[in-house]
């Protein structure tokens, strides 16, 4: 006998609960399918975000950047702490404390607002009905009037990198790592490359990060880009560029790669290898025959702007879907289809999502790059204001790095704005805000921010797009 709901979201991720939490706040009827299980094999809410992702890494880069900041720049304040010593085990005991925090947060959500959670493989079958599939093997049907596809993705592995979760493993088990690597690889030069070279570069390991293509950060501004490359090999980051990996093979417990640049074949030997080449949509036993939801030649679910499927009445959002793969993307996307399905009013604005790489400095970005912009070929003005005539960021020992604002020569409409530095994905909401509501680049000069603050770098920015700055040189 089947289970009636009005809505049963498949996926309980950062795109799946929200939805199923707005639409219980409908008071509409919910059931959300989550099939994550963790390493010791228990369920757990919250997706790869939660788990294995966004939430674990900023625990790490937390507390690496503070063991960075004890041992080179304290002596600086005129603190002095002796001899700082890493207590690895106590660390990773913290991040998995978080985790667990913030994965049951969701269990209770779910039971505040009346949300069935079912752990277990979610399936949709033809009519809106959906097969789970338990632990046990045991099924489950539920049927619904609404379903919502909010499956996310994994990570891509490479044919000639023989991933054996050990030496050669992906972003999860590269947040697990019980001691230090020495010599740490990683291929890919993306966000997650990144985050994870740059935590355990702090830690203690020698990092080299392999990235196939020519230009660093090609998603970037490449002003920021080149700011932020110049910062990481500061740092002790190795990064190559048109390095593209061909093999790699594990002899004795260390990994051999060979990768292909502009001078020829070479080779790097490390302890670990983290592959981190991306994300691709996960629907592996998703679908079964005769649902009528697309899938394009990407592996990606076809969706219209309010992602709704080509099935009547079925719905997708996040990871599995196209745009950026962004937790708070998905998480807007499950709310407007919540709403949607209500009867409500519910949108997003593709061309206001913001991006951050949670490194030292941090950077953020919303709308246009320059070079975009400059591509489409409509005139536009540039503001930048540099964080070393912040007085707020001088205090912080937090100097490097610049604000940046794109706009339009004949509207001034904000085009792009674009940060390096301290809090800088904290900084780019203020930017987001202003896009969201077609603010002017003189709506931002005309904001009063307070002083001494870090935000003041976006107001500077600002006025500097019109050669009007104060605190710096307009050039």
């Amino acid at each position: 006998m089947s289970e009636r709901f009005d809505v049963v979201v498949i996926g309980a991720g950062p795109g799946g609960y929200p939805a199923a939490i707005r639409a219980a706040q409908n008071k509409l009827k919910v059931a959300c399918v989550d099939e994550w299980r963790n390493l010791d094999g228990s369920y757990a809410y919250g997706g790869t975000c939660l788990n294995a992702g966004c939430i674990p890494s900023k625990a790490l880069l937390e507390s690496s950047e503070l063991y960075v900041r004890a041992k080179e720049e304290f002596a600086v304040h005129g603190i002095g702490v002796g001899t700082v010593t890493l207590d690895l085990a106590a660390m990773q005991k913290r991040r998995a404390s978080i985790v667990k925090t913030m994965t049951g947060g969701i269990a209770a959500l779910f039971k505040a607002n009346g949300v069935v959670g079912i752990p277990g493989h979610g399936r949709l079958e033809p009519g809106n009905k959906v097969t789970v599939t338990g632990a046990d093997g045991g099924r489950r049907t539920l049927e619904a009037e609404h379903v919502v596809l909010a499956s996310g993705s994994v990570p891509v592995r490479l044919p000639a990198v023989p991933h054996d979760g050990k030496v050669i493993v992906d972003s999860w088990t590269a947040l697990e790592f019980d001691a230090v690597p020495p010599r740490l690889g990683v291929i890919g030069a993306g966000v997650i490359g990144l985050e994870l070279g740059s935590v355990w570069r702090r830690l203690g390991s020698q990092v080299t990060i392999l990235e196939a293509v020519e230009q660093f950060l090609p998603m970037a501004d490449q002003a920021v880009a080149k700011e932020a490359l110049r910062q990481f090999k500061k740092q002790g980051l190795e990064v190559k560029l048109g390095a593209k990996v061909a093999r790699a093979t594990v002899t004795g417990g260390a990994v051999g790669v060979t990768y292909g640049g502009a001078a020829g074949e070479h080779t790097l030997e490390v302890d670990k290898l983290v592959v981190a080449v991306g994300r691709r949509p996960f629907t592996s036993g998703l679908l079964a025959e005769g649902t009528g939801v697309g899938i394009d030649a990407r592996g990606f679910i076809e969706v219209d702007e309010h992602c709704r499927t080509a099935a009547p009445k079925v719905w997708a959002v996040g990871d599995v879907v196209r745009g950026p793969m962004l937790a708070h993307k998905g998480k807007e996307e499950g709310v407007m289809v919540a709403d949607l399905i209500a009867g409500l009013y519910g949108e997003v604005n593709y061309r206001a999502i913001p991006s951050v790489i949670y490194t030292a400095p941090e950077i953020a970005w919303v709308g246009q790059t320059e070079e975009q912009v400059k591509a489409g070929g409509r005139p536009y003005k540039v503001g930048t204001f540099p964080f070393a005539a912040s007085g707020r960021a001088r205090a912080m020992e937090a100097g490097a790095g610049m604000a940046k604002v794109i706009s339009a020569r004949d509207d001034d409409e904000i085009l792009g704005v674009h940060v390096i530095g301290p809090m800088a994905g904290e900084l780019i909401a203020e930017a987001v805000l202003a896009m969201e509501y077609s603010a002017s680049t003189e709506d931002l000069q005309r904001t009063m921010h307070a002083h001494p603050t870090l935000s003041e770098a976006i107001h500077e920015a600002a006025l500097a797009a019109d050669k009007r700055a104060i605190d710096s040189i307009n050039r």
